[in-house]
């Protein structure tokens, strides 16, 4: 519409209309019960932040700007989403993310990649394995204590500057 008014219709036979997650609400019609969608596991989000941030890494020494900068933003929405799951906000699609409180957001803002040049990558490369390293924390402290180490080296530069 001109407005920019969005208007999404969908379709469904009656024995499929009902709710899977809970933010669905029946404005008119009778739903049947259906199972609810299950929030991940926090460690199935994480356990892809891991990798992205080792290609963000290997993307950074290849001189491969772009995709080192896509990679890192990978690993921030899994925390992000990781995070959504903890507070038990919707994970799927940032739908969560602005309602995370304050702090949460607010440490993830350094992750932010502010221009392509390799030190400002490797820079943001460490505040978001910084940030997955302390939500993995959340999840799992016993994971958190063993792979630390090799994460944190993740945010160091090929010839050891952070």
């Amino acid at each position: 519409m001109a407005s920019t008014l969005q208007v999404d219709l969908a379709f469904t036979p009656a024995s499929s209309f009902g709710a899977v997650t809970p933010s669905f609400k029946v404005l008119f019609g009778e739903p049947v019960e259906r199972e609810r969608y299950s929030p991940p596991a926090a460690m199935s989000l994480l356990d892809y932040g891991w990798l992205y941030a080792l290609h963000a890494r290997s993307s950074i020494q290849r001189g491969k700007v772009w995709q080192a900068e896509y990679m890192i933003g990978m690993v921030r929405d899994q925390v992000l989403a990781a995070a959504c799951v903890r507070f038990g906000l919707p994970w799927r699609e940032a739908r969560g993310m602005d309602r995370l409180p304050a702090q949460e957001k607010h440490r993830l803002e350094a992750a932010l990649v502010r221009s392509l040049e390799p030190v400002e990558l490797r820079r943001a490369l460490k505040a978001v394995t910084d940030c997955l390293v302390d939500e993995i924390e959340h999840a799992d402290p016993a994971l958190a204590r063993r792979i630390e180490p090799a994460l944190r080296e993740l945010g160091v530069g090929k010839t050891g500057h952070r």
